[in-house]
């Protein structure tokens, strides 16, 4: 079936269905799709919300979670058995929030790589070295909100105490 992979006119999200049959419904096209129609507009960027049709409740997630189980189960996983157990094991633990801003920010800054990848292909080398100074600063971002969290009465800044390092030891050569 060919979409039209836009938001509604007034750039709202496409509001889609799911009836009892389990059936869904894209009020955008009138027109009852599939998971992969759904997954077409995941890549597409297309900006919606599945609602069951009956309670009105909003469960898109549980939606998206049957299209990445079905390709995790298709083809060639992005989990494996031993990350899949990590996830588990950080629910209900007390880092269960900032795992998930976790991923939430390192796959949102791996999409814009690549992105900038793709945009940037003629010069490799300088592309590479910018792509890893921003993985170093996020990463010393990720330790530092990491460290606040789970010492929150600790000032932790991590970067600086080699700076002040090297300052003391310029000191010391004087």
């Amino acid at each position: 079936m060919q979409l039209n992979m836009t938001d509604a006119p007034d750039n709202s999200p496409r509001i889609i269905k799911k009836y009892p049959n389990r059936r869904l419904y894209d009020t955008a096209i009138s027109s009852y799709i599939t998971l992969d129609d759904v997954k077409s507009l995941v890549r597409d960027n297309v900006r919606f919300y599945i609602q069951d049709a009956k309670t009105g409740e909003d469960i898109t997630r549980s939606i998206l979670l049957q299209i990445i189980l079905e390709q995790e189960a298709a083809g060639e996983p992005i989990f494996s058995s031993e990350v899949l157990a990590q996830l588990i094991r950080f629910y209900g633990d007390t880092l269960q929030g900032i795992l998930a801003s976790y991923f939430e920010r390192s796959l949102g800054l791996f999409s814009k790589q690549q992105e900038d990848a793709r945009a940037k292909m003629y010069n490799p080398i300088s592309f590479m070295t910018d792509i890893a100074e921003q993985n170093i600063t996020l990463w010393k971002d990720m330790q530092e909100s990491f460290f606040r969290a789970t010492l929150p009465n600790k000032s932790i800044d991590i970067g600086k105490d080699n700076k002040k390092n090297s300052s003391v030891d310029e000191d010391n050569k004087a």
